[in-house]
């Protein structure tokens, strides 16, 4: 079988003869006389395509046969036309050889290889050894592309044996009987790859490494490059503008415009904050005095309605800072019913823990705390009111005397 994508990277149609077909599991295996369709390898995406207007939906080779899946089986055999999905196989030809000339860069620069790769959908990434900091990682970014430029020629090489020993090749050599294919990037790069490459490095157009992490004992980085780095550069030009034009401000003035936002923000929160304390120191003068009254104790008694836990307790805290003052709080979320009993620190004869456990039974609860404070739950909500009533009548009869 001729291997047109070995032969000619661009070749986006052609026509060949079927030379055999297998039924397997209802799927018909095509087998050409030769054919573009890469059948993936190296982290290269397989290629899709049409053979006579019938979609290729699987892709693979074996014992160095390639074979063509397709849902139906075709009527013509005879200089049947095929097409590629050029647009699949462009951009996973860019993606990959991208890799190969990033791990070029980092080797060179740094002597930091090539652990493994992997294309994605929207961004592929490269795992380099050791962890390297965004200095060394701009100025292989900057390298590669630098590399796009020069225009350099690719070369494909299929030594034999004894040739292989003397290349100087980045990564060790797959353990495999058949033939090694190499490709080589001037001086740059020489490495074992079954991949299908442009046939210079001006086709990647652009590398853009986005961002990147440690991950075990290596450093990962996501990049894109070609169609995918081109379109990402004018998302980013018009989100640039569009700040700008928010900040009434030039692309060197947006820093100074966020910072002076977030700097106003904080400002506003600091005041916002100091409001609300007020703000809570009047609710809390106001809850005082509105309670009930026994002997010298002040008692609270409120229920509120889907109310956030956490803002009820941080009140509750601000009410028995004051002396002589009990709160008996229900929450109310949808079936649940949240209890809070909290006292002064000063009214030692009295135990909210005990007081609660005696309450919340009534709304079928459980729940427990400390002398001054103690809070539980329950799914009971008819028998709210009848928690409060019966904690303030305990309090009346059992702790304060009038």
């Amino acid at each position: 079988m001729d291997k047109l994508y070995y032969v000619d990277q661009h070749i986006k149609n052609f026509t060949a003869e079927i030379i055999d077909i297998l039924e397997i599991d209802k799927k018909f295996h095509i087998v050409l006389d030769k054919t573009a369709f890469f059948p993936g390898g190296g982290g290269q995406p397989r290629d899709f395509g049409k053979i006579e207007n019938i979609e290729v939906i699987d892709l693979y080779e074996k014992d160095g046969i390639v074979y063509h899946v397709v849902g139906k089986k075709p009527i013509k055999i005879h200089r049947v036309k095929c097409s590629i999905d050029w647009k699949r196989r462009l951009d996973g030809m860019t993606q990959h050889f991208a890799q190969h000339v990033l791990s070029g860069c980092f080797y060179t620069l740094f002597n930091a290889n090539t652990v493994s790769f992997h294309m994605g959908k929207d961004i592929s990434t490269v795992d380099i050894e050791g962890y390297l900091e965004e200095e060394k990682i701009r100025k292989a970014e900057k390298l590669a592309n630098e590399i796009i430029e020069e225009n350099i020629e690719v070369e494909f090489l299929t030594p034999t044996k004894k040739e292989l020993r003397k290349l100087n090749l980045r990564r060790t050599l797959p353990n495999t009987e058949n033939e090694i294919r190499v490709v080589k990037i001037g001086d740059l790069d020489i490495n074992a790859c079954c991949g299908v490459h442009p046939k210079s490095t001006l086709e990647l157009r652009m590398i853009k490494i986005k961002k990147w992490e440690k991950h075990k004992k290596t450093t990962r980085i996501e990049f894109l490059a070609g169609k995918r780095a081109i379109e990402d550069s004018f998302n980013k030009d018009i989100f640039t503008n569009k700040v700008c034009r928010y900040l009434n401000s030039n692309e060197l003035e947006v820093i100074n415009g966020i910072k002076n936002i977030n700097d106003k923000l904080k400002e506003a929160n600091e005041q916002n904050k100091k409001l609300r304390e007020e703000l809570s120191k009047y609710q809390i003068d106001e809850m005082i005095d509105n309670s009930d009254k026994l002997n010298n104790i002040n008692i609270i008694k409120k229920i509120y309605e889907n109310e956030n836990i956490k803002d009820i307790n941080k009140l509750i805290g601000k009410i028995i800072e004051n002396d002589n003052v009990i709160t008996l709080i229900v929450i109310k979320n949808n079936e649940r019913a949240n209890i809070i009993f909290a006292c002064s620190k000063n009214l030692k004869n009295i135990n909210m823990n005990t007081l609660l456990k005696d309450s919340i039974i009534l709304i079928d609860g459980k729940g427990g705390g400390s002398q001054v404070l103690a809070q539980g739950a329950g799914k009971n909500n008819n028998n709210i009111n009848s928690v409060i009533d019966y904690a303030f009548i305990k309090i009346k009869n059992e702790y304060i005397k009038e």
